[in-house]
């Protein structure tokens, strides 16, 4: 579903607005969809609300929430793993990987099949398709890790 929605999404905003990168569509409960949009200059409000009046269409079937990817994005598709290779993520799998389904780690690496996690200095593999959520970490001290 979630996979069929985000096609129509981006399908809707691909004329009006090419910049705008939708990072996650998802039905996040009963009759409420939730837009996670990014723009090489940023998002603010006035683009949440642009983005908002171009999807009116789904707003006969859901109530609507568009927003930012905030400091601790979203991961969804491999081109944002590869921007964040280096920096620290917090992947949670579908199956135990190794006994364990939660990984809080270092991205080493990340290529069209999967990626790899400095886990403590030993190296885990994950394929994309084994990942249930993942997102990028703030490090309070410095920014994002």
């Amino acid at each position: 579903m979630n996979e069929q929605l985000q096609t129509e999404i981006e399908k809707m905003l691909r004329d009006a607005s090419p910049d705008v990168e939708v990072v996650l569509a998802e039905q996040a409960g009963p009759g409420l969809v939730r837009v996670v949009i990014d723009h090489p200059d940023g998002v603010d409000t006035d683009l949440c609300e642009r983005v908002s009046r171009e999807l009116s269409p789904l707003r006969d079937r859901y109530a609507l929430e568009v927003s930012s990817p905030g400091v601790e994005r979203p991961l969804v598709r491999p081109q944002h793993y590869r921007r964040v290779v280096g920096k620290r993520v917090d992947v949670r799998t579908i199956e135990p990987i190794d006994g364990r389904r939660h990984f809080s780690a270092r991205l080493a690496d990340a290529d069209d099949a999967g990626i790899d996690l400095d886990q403590d200095g030993r190296m885990v593999r994950i394929g994309y398709d084994a990942i249930r959520h993942g997102r990028l970490v703030f490090d309070s001290w410095g920014g994002r890790s």
